[in-house]
Order: structure tokens, then C-alpha cells, then sequence
């Protein structure tokens, strides 16, 4: 694994020549003016201010959202590293779907040992009432967002599984879109697999996971909180790109167990709610009674298998920090294979043992909350002060089991394209894997999220980072 002082440059490798993925993106960087890419960078931030592409950013006071930094030059992958890469998320995705599908069933994984109990039946994302609740075609994780690291030529790293209602896909639509709008000669030198089917394949996963009682052509929705979620954008965005209704939870109603649109031609059966509400706001007769979100009686209907959710009800439990270190053995117990991508190393803070090494060590390691999101509630050691590092240290002590630790990969940089010139950023990506009862759909690509601070690791977009799109190419140019 490479560490600090050995950042893997994905155009350039390790300070060898340019990488023959990336010689003809390298070429046109080196061909053209940088007052031309300036100008590009102000015509794309333009087009995404027409669009109306903005985050909501909690916690700061001065603006409640804010435009997502994007830029202008691409990430590339060669078509044999996308190929070895989806074969690891095809398979990752199966363990958590039969990981779901188990823990709220047999139990089996739990009685070999492999995963504590506490740590399922204590997580905050696990749903007694899922115990014993088969879901339509037996999929839990419909849509999975999984984070992906890179640090070297060959290895691909799962930083987080999520898998519950990852978002992002938006913004791999429209980086595509204004990619190609600003830069067709770019596009004329590279053979990049599409991305804009990913609508068509949402919507055909969607459909194919219908309850058995739903008729021949089963109807779909988009449930959303409300126009002041973070996301709304890409609520709305996709609701029209599938061609289904964007709804709230006073759109809906259930009668005789069986869901309800309500239109101005009158009620409307629903069969699919592809949601983005968190399972608290579902529905106030079965979770929190004070959500004006969700809808009441959803559960029931849920339950009486005359509506299918995606993704399912409980599947929280799965994408938990502390879960996310089991996953080797996860893949192992169920899919007797050897893991495709490897997990980062983590130290579980539950464990006395790992618990002395962090304390020993904070300010060389990340520190994540094991519910933690967005890039909140983390340490950074190299790049605490040492106030901070000692916060933590206090944070840790109270509570040693809310916590998990990670040494600080030096993640791949790419090319980035600022004012000063083209400079190498730190990066992620989170592909999207669609799970139906007709098998799964991985749209080549994916979202890549860059930090866009000089020697950042944080890429998150609520804590500063940018996006980028990211090139599946079918060869090296045409």
C-alpha cells in the first residue's frame, strides 16, 4: 500500500512517464491555452448556476447552499481496470444484499461468529421490525453507492459501502452532459463509455422489483422530504429523467394495505417508491410519530407485500462503519470467493487492543464516527492541531465503540484545472450498482469527488470538495 511519502498520480503513475491511459488527455492539456481552459472553467461553472446545481451545506452560517466546485478535465479509466473493478462490486453487493437478507432472517452469519450480535442488534440502523419480513424478489439494496480509494497501478479500495439512499448520480449525468457540450474534440479522441442509460437502467430495476400483486405495468414514484433537503435537486432531476412522479408523503395514502397516489383524476395504486427518506420519516404510525414526511400505514401495506421501497427498510445496518470491517469476511462466509476489492485496514475501536494503537497514534490516523456522514464528526490526524487531536482523544475515551480508525492512504491524485495551472488533486469515486430481480446494472463510471485544496484527503462536496467526470474508455482512442 503506498503511504505518504508514494502519491500513485493516476496520469502519471509515481513520477514515471505519463500512464497510456491518459497520453492523449496529457497531449491536449499540453496543446491547449490556458486562457482556453480558463474560459471553459467560467462557461461550466455558468451552465451549472442555469441548472440550478446546489448542496445544502448545514452548520454554515453564511450561505444554506452552495454550488458544487466542478471541473473541467476528466478522470480516466482504461476498460480493463473498469472490468476488474465492477467484478468486485457486483460481488460486494451480492454479500450485502445476502448479509440483509440473513440478519433479518436466519441469522446464520451471527450464530457462526462471524459478525458479533451487539453489533446488529445494537445499530442504530437495524429494524426489528424487518425480523422475520421477506422483501419483494428478496433484494434489500436496490441502489448502492460504493466509495471507492485507489494508491497504486492495480489496487482498487472500498472506503465506505452506502446503502441506504446514496446520492450523487445527478451529478454524473450532468458532468457528462457539460462535458460534452464544452469539449466535443476531446470526446472525437476518446472512445468514453456512456453514462446517460442510467435513468433507463434505474427505471428497468425499479420495475422488475414490483410486489407479485402489482399489474402488468407497475407504476413508480420518487419520494422526497421536501424541496429544503440537501438533495431536492437530485430528486427532481431524476424523477424527470425516469419519467415517474416526484412526491411527497401528503401525495400518498394507504387504504386496504395497498399504497395511493392521489391525482386530479383520482386515486392512482403505487407499486414501487424508489425513496429518499430515511427510515425514522417513513411513516409515523411505525417510527417516529411527530414525521409530517412519510406516510401513514406504509409499513403495513410494506409488510403486507403490496409495495416494494428501495432500498428496503433496515438496510442501514449494512453500510455501518463497524459492519464495513466484517465485509471480507462477509464475501468469504456467503459467496465462498475471496475478496475483489480489498477493505481498507481499520482498527475497531470496540477492541482494548485497537483502542491503545489509536490512542498510541492518533495524529497518523483517520478517525470516523461508525454512523458518521459527509466527511462530519472525523479526524484527520496529519492534519489536526494538536487541540483537536486531543478532543478526539477525550471523544474516544467516553465512547471507544462509536468510533473506527484507518491509516491515512495517500489517495491517487488526477489532474485538476485552477487559475495557477493544471495541478494533481487528491480523489475518490463512488460508482452505482443497481441490484433488480432480473440481475445487476453498473453504468460504466461513476461519480469522482476531488478535494479541491491543495493535499486535501476530503472530497466530500459538504466539506469543500469538488466533482469530476469520470471516462470508461472501450479502447485508447480512436
Amino acid at each position: 500500500m503506498a503511504g505518504p511519502g508514494l502519491r500513485f498520480d493516476e496520469m502519471g503513475g509515481q513520477g514515471e512517464a505519463v500512464r497510456q491511459t491518459y497520453e492523449r488527455l496529457a497531449q491536449w492539456l499540453n496543446d491547449t491555452p490556458a486562457d482556453l481552459l480558463a474560459s471553459r472553467r467560467r462557461q461550466a461553472e455558468l451552465l451549472f448556476r442555469r441548472i440550478g446545481i446546489t448542496f445544502a451545506v448545514y452548520g454554515d452560517k453564511e450561505a444554506t447552499e452552495r454550488l458544487i466546485p466542478f471541473d473541467i478535465v476528466p478522470r480516466i479509466l482504461s476498460r480493463a481496470e473498469w472490468d476488474r473493478l465492477e467484478k468486485g462490486l457486483i460481488q460486494r453487493v451480492r454479500a450485502l444484499n445476502m448479509f440483509l437478507a440473513d440478519v433479518y432472517g436466519a441469522r446464520e452469519i451471527l450464530r457462526a461468529g462471524i459478525v458479533p450480535a451487539d453489533l446488529v442488534y445494537k445499530n442504530p440502523g437495524y429494524r426489528p421490525e424487518m425480523a422475520g419480513r421477506p422483501v419483494p424478489h428478496d433484494v434489500y439494496v436496490h441502489i448502492a453507492g460504493i466509495d471507492i480509494i485507489r494508491v497504486d497501478e492495480r489496487d482498487f479500495y472500498v472506503l465506505e459501502d452506502n446503502a441506504r439512499t446514496p446520492s450523487g448520480v445527478s451529478y454524473m449525468l450532468e458532468n457528462r452532459e457539460v462535458m460534452m457540450r464544452l469539449f466535443p474534440e476531446l470526446f472525437a479522441n476518446h472512445r468514453v463509455a456512456p453514462v446517460e442509460n442510467y435513468p433507463d437502467a434505474l427505471l428497468a430495476t425499479l420495475r422488475s422489483v414490483a410486489p407479485r400483486t402489482a399489474g402488468r405495468d407497475p407504476a413508480a414514484v420518487l419520494l422526497t422530504p421536501g424541496q429544503f433537503n440537501s438533495a431536492y435537486y437530485e430528486h427532481s432531476f431524476l424523477a424527470d429523467k425516469l419519467g415517474v412522479e416526484l412526491v411527497e408523503g401528503r401525495d400518498l395514502f394507504v387504504q386496504d394495505d395497498v399504497v395511493y397516489m392521489r391525482t386530479t383524476e383520482g386515486p392512482r395504486r403505487v407499486d414501487v417508491i424508489y425513496r429518499r427518506i430515511d427510515d425514522d420519516f417513513l411513516d409515523p404510525l411505525a417510527f417516529r410519530p411527530d414525521s409530517a414526511l412519510g406516510v401513514p400505514g406504509l409499513m403495513h401495506a410494506y409488510q403486507a407485500g403490496n409495495v416494494t421501497l428501495c432500498n428496503a427498510v433496515g438496510t442501514g445496518v449494512a453500510d455501518d462503519k463497524a459492519i464495513y470491517t466484517y465485509m471480507p469476511d462477509v464475501i468469504r462466509f456467503y459467496l465462498n470467493e475471496e475478496p475483489i476489492l480489498k477493505n481498507v485496514p481499520t482498527w475497531r475501536c470496540r477492541e482494548a487492543d485497537a483502542l491503545k494503537y489509536v490512542l498510541d497514534n492518533l495524529g497518523d490516523l483517520v478517525v470516523k464516527e461508525v454512523n458518521g456522514s459527509g466527511g462530519y464528526g472525523m479526524l484527520v490526524g496529519p492534519h489536526a492541531s494538536k487541540a483537536e487531536i486531543e478532543s478526539f482523544r477525550a471523544k474516544l475515551a467516553r465512547d471507544p465503540a462509536n468510533f473506527i480508525a484507518q491509516p491515512t492512504l495517500s489517495l491517487s491524485t488526477v489532474p485538476t484545472s485552477f487559475d495557477e495551472g493544471v495541478r494533481p488533486r487528491h480523489v475518490d469515486l463512488r460508482p452505482f450498482v443497481l441490484s433488480g430481480s432480473d440481475g445487476v446494472r453498473v453504468v460504466p463510471g461513476g461519480l469522482t469527488r476531488v478535494a479541491m485544496k491543495e493535499g486535501s484527503l476530503v472530497v466530500n462536496s459538504s466539506q469543500g470538495g469538488g466533482t469530476k467526470d469520470t471516462w470508461v474508455l472501450d479502447d485508447l482512442g480512436a
